[in-house]
């Protein structure tokens, strides 16, 4: 027990500096957009429990209530998330609500709340954690390490239905711990009116690092404030230049860095040198929040963002006419990362409250559920099978949704905040010309080393 409560605190520990570093940054990829199921034809529903007029069983046998699967027959149960745009928070109480009405016996209770990484601590600490919770990617590993997520090996409906990439992002020392709920993965977005004038093709899926940069300076007129592309100093945006180089974080099994490598340097250069070579400029420099800001504001020609882009460009930018495609292949080929969060289980909780958390686990990521979660559009379904129905209803989002097929996940070791704050720090003064890439990428080497030893 003591050991346990030690891997606890370690992750509270590493959890509320990752809070305070996250809180800091200019933006933060989402953890993902949204997901759901059908009830599994296979699994009947949960039978009502007996009535007391019925004849009870003969004396030397255990009594019928005894006999049958608890399976959390009665259960009320707390889903536990962050709360996001109100049309997502209705969407999935209203998934919620099919799921209650189809589901006498099980209950759940939708909890998204803003302060959610305080909450999972404080709930997790004080022994008494929601029954199914949102876990991003990147925080999978300090949860694992921790002894707070159940597998859900052997638990989940058809699992090889799930994009490849978006199950390895929940695959953690060869273990798959949730089922993704859906994901996102970053994009090129264009702005259509700014190339015609400029007289430049649109982007494409041939286009390369050299086609995004010739475009840029073509795109940028300093003297009216406006760039070819806005670039964030955020490691979630710089390392899809990285996979696309060639380059890596670590090696495969993450115990040595590989990120000062020759490919890692080739990445880094082409990115910062975007900003000195005054072809594109950080949001703040455009008088904006966050890259989709600038975009939608027109100080820039280009953003490099996921699908999250398209709601806020309709609520906050409905005028702009733009395009959307993937990311420019870089000498390595095609690469972007996939944003995701999956429903996890507690560890501690009963056994019959698990098998009640799997089963609403299984709704919310199975065809029924997902299909009417994610036809709301500010998510993309994380099951294959939905694809083409999907894009039936969304063509224009195709770029996004053809990304899992290169996508890599948004997932490194517990600890790994070290390294992104490190790279951040990093980038934000390489642009402004006070450190080298050179100097970035030793520094990021030198911090994963430490992390992977601790």
């Amino acid at each position: 027990m003591t050991r346990k409560w030690y891997k606890l605190l370690a992750f509270f520990l590493v959890l509320t500096m990752a809070l305070v570093a996250c809180g800091g940054q200019e933006e933060e990829p989402p953890a993902g957009a949204d997901g759901e199921q059908d009830v599994p034809t296979e699994a009947p529903p949960v039978e009502e429990e007996p009535e007391a007029e019925e004849e009870p069983p003969a004396e030397e046998e255990p009594p019928a209530e005894e006999e049958e699967p608890a399976e959390g027959t009665g259960a009320e149960l707390q889903l536990m998330g962050w709360s996001s745009s109100e049309a997502e928070n209705t969407r999935l109480q209203a998934v919620i609500d099919d799921f209650n009405a189809a589901n006498g016996n099980i209950q759940v209770n939708l909890n998204l709340v803003p302060d959610y990484d305080t909450r999972l601590q404080t709930s997790l600490a004080g022994g008494a954690p929601p029954d199914v919770f949102y876990i991003d990617s990147f925080r999978l590993p300090d949860l694992v390490d921790a002894g707070a997520v159940e597998p859900a090996e052997g638990r989940i409906e058809d699992p090889d239905d799930f994009y490849e990439s978006l199950r390895d992002a929940f695959t953690y020392n060869g273990t798959f711990y949730c089922p993704p709920k859906d994901f996102s993965t970053l994009g090129l977005q264009y702005n259509t009116d700014m190339f015609d004038a400029a007289g430049l093709e649109y982007p494409n899926e041939d286009w390369t690092w050299d086609d995004l940069r010739s475009a840029a300076e073509q795109l940028t007129n300093e003297e009216e404030g406006v760039y070819g592309m806005v670039l964030s100093a955020d490691f979630a945006r710089w390392i899809a230049f990285l996979y696309q180089a060639g380059g890596e974080v670590a090696n495969e099994d993450f115990t040595e860095m590989t990120i000062n490598s020759p490919e890692a340097q080739e990445a880094m250069d082409f990115y910062v040198n975007m900003v000195l070579d005054g072809f594109a400029a950080q949001p703040a420099d455009l008088d904006s929040g966050w890259a989709g800001e600038a975009f939608g504001r027109e100080r820039a020609a280009m953003s490099m963002e996921g699908n999250w882009i398209v709601p806020a460009l309709a609520d906050g930018f409905p005028d702009v006419n733009y395009g959307v495609t993937q990311l420019p292949a870089g000498p390595a080929g095609e690469a972007t990362m996939a944003f995701t969060v999956c429903y996890g289980v507690p560890a501690d909780i009963p056994d019959e409250r698990k098998e009640a958390a799997f089963e609403v686990v299984n709704y919310l990521t199975g065809a029924e559920g997902m299909k009417a979660w994610t036809d709301l559009g500010l998510a993309m379904p994380t099951r294959q099978s939905l694809r083409d129905q999907w894009l039936e209803q969304f063509p224009d989002l195709q770029p996004f949704l053809d990304g899992a097929e290169h996508a890599r996940a948004w997932q490194f070791v517990t600890g790994f905040q070290d390294v992104l704050d490190t790279v951040n720090n990093g980038l934000q003064q390489a642009f402004a010309g006070t450190m080298t890439s050179e100097q970035v990428l030793e520094q990021a080497q030198e911090v994963g080393t430490e992390v992977l030893n601790r």
